[in-house]
């Protein structure tokens, strides 16, 4: 017979350490709770787990309860990207909005705010900022998630960012590493790849990353991403090249030296799921020096945790992966946890002075403004008062909708229409999509618009309008039969400015709707309070 040396009961607590789930519900059920008892110690929430902060509160005490150096990790970008807010919009620009601005300062204050607002709700730890330098206009999934397309600028935000979330006692997570802003494939839905050479790399993907590691971000979270300079047949959330061999190899050698929890993407994600099964690929990851498997944003139960649980045991009885691997991985959770225990939650909200109108006081000063006839914009609502005529009454919002990406998601508000109502009573909205286009053509599309708006002055709101042919299409038709309407782009503003005027907010928060709204009213950017 023979005997193994693995101790099972620490080889299962460990496998259960290193899983970061999800779950369904706005309290935690009773098979999270039974498994924080017996090793579990993170858990990650979701839109579907929020419905008001009082709410969240009592769900993270809930968990604490259990476990008092539990990991509550969030998805909270801001902007685009929002959890606390899923239903109405986010309070908070985001980061596209914050590298127009470019005031480290005012980054690191919303930044704190948010992350006070976290930890006043027993958040600890955040998978933000993204920093991804989005030098690939066409990306689908990174866009006003990023702080822009320059490294230098990147970095310095993304460090801001770690250092404000961090003050307020919320553990950062920086991503996508080694860079998601080059690709033109969402690794929700498949695989990307990018081609550029090691110098590329450096110069560019791996600047913000290094400004991340020297800040003290907490964690990092891998990309689904395939660099063949890096790796020629594991994406790097697999790689042990990308992640011992890069992102904790000394600088010394080269490297970043990140010696932090390093926690994937979310392994349900097709980029691995479909090639490597989330098993083997909870497994493969583990191995190649990632300390925490994210899962939970689409499978959410606890046969999951079960599954990825016996999967890593069963590689470690069957050498294919380090029982001192594993042990490490799960060190380095515990070692967050304890972090958070004593830097986090509540306490450490109590002691912060609120900030609330940061949001919306960044999202006025990331607007950029062009009235007709103009080639250069402007950051104020005032100097374009001579060319443009404000709308004094009921106006037709007319918002071109792309379909959202998964990380958006579809279920969070987003435009002018609700904040210029509040503004101009009377107002209507309407949304218009590929299929509206495709079903009507472009032509039918715009005579059932101007039916529909009547003698209302039109606001038009896109979204990235430079990479959806049917939006720019139905746009110029606007545009010829109404001079007159305003152009709202809430994505990234590559296209050339349009209408009568153009107002770009480098993102879809509620703020950024408010604070457009005010300028096609004619209000000054000072003139309404409040965040």
């Amino acid at each position: 017979m023979t005997t193994l040396a693995h101790d099972s009961a620490t080889l299962t607590r460990d496998a259960l350490t290193v899983l970061q789930p999800g779950f369904t519900g706005t309290t935690a059920p009773d098979w999270v709770l039974r498994r924080l008892g017996e090793g579990l110690a993170s858990v990650g929430l979701f839109g579907r787990n929020i419905a008001t902060p009082e709410q969240l509160g009592a769900l993270t005490a809930q968990l604490r309860a259990e476990r008092d150096d539990v990991l509550v990790a969030i998805d909270e970008e801001g902007g685009d990207v929002t959890r606390l807010e899923v239903r109405t919009g986010s309070s908070f620009p985001g980061n596209l909005a914050l590298g127009a601005v470019d005031d480290p300062e005012l980054t690191r204050a919303v930044a704190r705010e948010l992350g006070r607002r976290l930890a006043e709700c027993g958040v600890n730890l955040n998978w933000a900022p993204s920093a991804d330098v989005n030098s690939n206009p066409d990306n689908p999934v990174i866009g006003v998630r990023s702080f822009g397309a320059e490294p230098g600028l990147v970095a310095r935000h993304t460090a801001a960012y770690i250092e404000g979330l961090q003050g307020a006692g919320v553990a950062a997570c920086t991503k996508h590493f080694p860079g998601h802003g080059d690709t033109a494939v969402d690794s929700h839905h498949a695989l990307p790849r990018i081609d550029a050479g090691l110098d590329t790399l450096t110069a560019r993907e791996l600047v913000p990353f290094r400004a991340a590691v020297a800040a003290g971000t907490k964690a990092v979270m891998s990309a689904h991403i395939l660099l063949p300079a890096l790796d020629p047949d594991l994406p790097a959330t697999l790689s042990p090249a990308a992640l011992h061999g890069l992102l904790r190899r000394p600088v010394a050698d080269g490297g970043l030296g990140f010696d932090g929890m390093i926690v994937t993407d979310g392994m349900e994600m097709r980029a691995i799921a479909d090639a490597y099964g989330i098993e083997r690929g909870s497994v493969l990851a583990i191995a190649a020096g990632a300390d925490a498997i994210c899962v939970g944003g689409g499978l959410a139960d606890e046969g999951t945790v079960l599954r990825l649980r016996d999967a890593l045991v069963t590689a470690v009885i069957e050498g294919r992966l380090a029982e001192e691997r594993l042990a490490e991985a799960a060190a380095r959770v515990r070692a967050l946890g304890e972090w958070t225990r004593r830097a986090g939650g509540p306490r450490a909200a109590h002691g912060i002075e609120p900030a609330a109108g940061v949001g919306l006081a960044a999202a006025r000063r990331a607007l950029r403004v062009t009235p007709a006839g103009s080639s250069s914009s402007s950051s104020t609502s005032t100097s374009f008062s001579s060319s443009y005529e404000p709308v004094t009454g009921p106006a037709y919002v007319a918002a071109f909708t792309p379909v959202a990406n998964i990380a958006v998601g579809e279920e969070t508000p987003w435009g002018v229409g609700a904040e210029l109502a509040r503004l101009r009573p009377g107002t209507g909205a309407a949304t218009y999509g590929r299929q509206d286009a495709d079903t009507l053509g472009v032509h039918g599309l715009i005579e059932n618009m101007l039916d529909t708006a009547g003698d209302r002055r039109i606001v038009a709101v896109v979204r990235d309008v430079h990479r959806h042919p049917w939006m720019a299409d139905a746009l110029d038709a606007l545009l010829a039969a109404r001079p007159e309407t305003v152009v709202v782009e809430m994505g990234v503003p590559q296209a050339p400015p349009a209408g009568a005027l153009h107002i770009a907010t480098h993102g879809a928060a509620r703020v950024c709707g408010r604070a457009a709204a005010e300028v096609i009213v004619g209000n000054g950017a000072g003139d309404h309070p409040g965040g």
